[in-house]
């Protein structure tokens, strides 16, 4: 190797590990040291200032909107379940180290969905709207085959932003007065008032509300017991990065981890060769470690 290219996978690796000391996505550290609060403090770090301008840019744009209309303790919420979302899909089926709030943001994008089909009654020109919504998301979701782009991250918080939107973001039908807001002498007995919400929005709340509670319940157990999403699925690792003859996939090696004793064992997929580790082994060393039983 070259001293210009030691020196830059030196580079590459201090600023991966320090990243993994301020709480960075170690998808190893969650597995099997349980350091679960990764899965949160991850959404507030960056890789670079570059990277903060685009996620913040990203934010004013999406986020605004929705905070002026329905408040900030509503939208934090969202933002906060679609990074963790977002967080735990990125665990399952990636073994390196991430940061960003990708996951969140595209969870705010989900949410917009989500409030205008729940609140289908009250909007026009809906099929506009949706139609850009669907663009934005089809054109992001295809930048994230690239490589070194979590698009795991970005499934996981659309999924749960646009359950979370249903559950939160419904509105009153079109139509619906309060009685308070009633003139003096109407007899509420006499006139006829439409309810709060409609047979379609209690299904939609109700459906939601049961995927929401069990998706991330569903995914957390699985986290924490220390299943390998590509071990299950071989196919899924095409859904966040697709090798071509332009560029390689960070992930083109892909190993297993299992946990035997107080050893990590790591087995290549391709070729089944295998090693075994100390559990604590930094995740730098297990990377390179599958890349030299694959090779």
């Amino acid at each position: 190797m070259s001293q210009q290219g030691g020196l830059l996978k030196g580079f590459r690796n201090d600023v991966r590990s320090r990243l993994e000391r301020v709480g960075a996505l170690d998808a190893k550290k969650v597995r099997y040291e349980h350091q679960g609060w990764r899965l949160i403090t991850c959404i507030w770090l960056h890789a670079g200032v570059v990277h903060v301008f685009v996620n913040m840019l990203s934010l004013l744009f999406v986020g605004v909107r929705l905070e002026q209309e329905f408040g900030p303790v509503k939208i934090a919420v969202i933002y906060l379940l679609s990074g963790l979302g977002g967080s735990l899909l990125s665990v399952l089926f990636l073994q390196g180290v991430s940061v960003g709030a990708s996951g969140a943001l595209f969870g705010l994008v989900g949410a917009m969905l989500a409030e205008l089909l729940g609140n289908w009654t009250i909007y026009i020109n809906k099929c506009a709207v949706i139609s850009v919504l669907l663009f934005v998301v089809a054109g992001n979701l295809a930048m994230g085959i690239l490589p070194y782009v979590d698009n795991f991250a970005h499934i996981g918080g659309l999924v749960i932003g646009f359950l979370s939107g249903l559950v939160l973001l419904m509105k009153p039908q079109y139509g619906f007065i309060k009685p308070s807001k009633l003139p003096p002498g109407y007899d509420m007995h006499v006139i006829s008032l439409k309810a709060k919400y409609n047979a379609y929005q209690y299904t939609l709340w109700i459906t939601a509300l049961i995927l929401l509670i069990a998706g991330i319940t569903s995914a957390a157990v699985l986290v924490f017991q220390g299943v390998d999403g590509i071990d299950k699925c071989k196919w899924c690792h095409y859904l966040s990065c697709v090798p071509t003859s332009s560029w390689k996939c960070r992930n083109s090696n892909i190993c297993n981890e299992t946990q035997v004793g107080n050893m990590l064992q790591i087995i290549c997929t391709s070729n089944n060769k295998s090693s075994f580790v100390p559990v604590n082994q930094t995740q730098n060393v297990i990377l390179e470690l599958c890349s030299q039983l694959c090779s």
